[in-house]
């Protein structure tokens, strides 16, 4: 992983778990949360979450007074093709989105868009990585929604709840994934793949 140093890198998000990868693959970088308000959505599509992680790239990077680059993005857990799982808002939800998960498989897809505090310029790209699930029990849910609190996340879940990069090509038996196509960071919610090479091509 090459370094960007031309440049401060500012992250548009207080997420928790898109700083611990941008720290993890080496980024020096700053926090600036944004202030755009999500669009909510029922149905997927790529402008819908370009629209999202530009909003709040854009947000800060029109705020803040010198150079930098600035960093947004957005996750969307997709199923049935359009069918958006968004953040649980209760308990209920959280349930039977995890029930709905069940014995089937989905898409997760994730938006980064980098733009330029001076004079606007940006990039945004999409990585989708499809996830299947196990047949899931309604105590097994039950159990994971008490021990964990996925009231922050869409599709009512974390991958890293039952899996990391070591091991996400071959999940243990007692994980709900049973399977995973693509980039594991992705599901986690940004991939530094995809934001090395943005840097690159920016």
């Amino acid at each position: 992983m090459t370094f960007y140093n031309e440049k401060r890198i500012i992250l548009a998000s207080n997420s928790p778990r898109r700083k611990q990868i941008l720290s993890v693959f080496g980024y020096n970088f700053n926090v600036c949360k944004s202030y755009y308000k999500e669009d909510k959505f029922e149905k997927f599509s790529y402008e819908n979450i370009k629209k999202n992680s530009l909003g709040k790239a854009f947000d800060v990077a029109q705020r803040i007074s010198f150079d930098a680059i600035v960093v947004g993005a957005d996750t969307m857990v997709i199923l049935d093709s359009v069918c958006l799982l968004n953040k649980p808002q209760n308990y209920n939800e959280a349930f039977f989105m995890l029930k709905n998960l069940s014995a089937k498989t989905h898409c997760v897809v994730t938006s980064i868009s980098i733009v330029e505090s001076s004079s606007l310029k940006n990039l945004t790209e999409f990585t989708k990585t499809i996830v299947t699930f196990r047949k899931l029990d309604d105590d097994e849910i039950i159990e994971y929604l008490k021990v964990k609190n996925p009231m922050d996340k869409a599709g009512s879940y974390g991958i890293q709840d039952f899996l990391d990069e070591s091991n996400y090509t071959n999940p243990p038996k007692e994980s709900f994934i049973k399977k995973i196509e693509g980039d594991y960071y992705n599901v986690v919610g940004f991939s530094p793949y995809t934001f090395e090479k943005m840097l690159k091509s920016f």
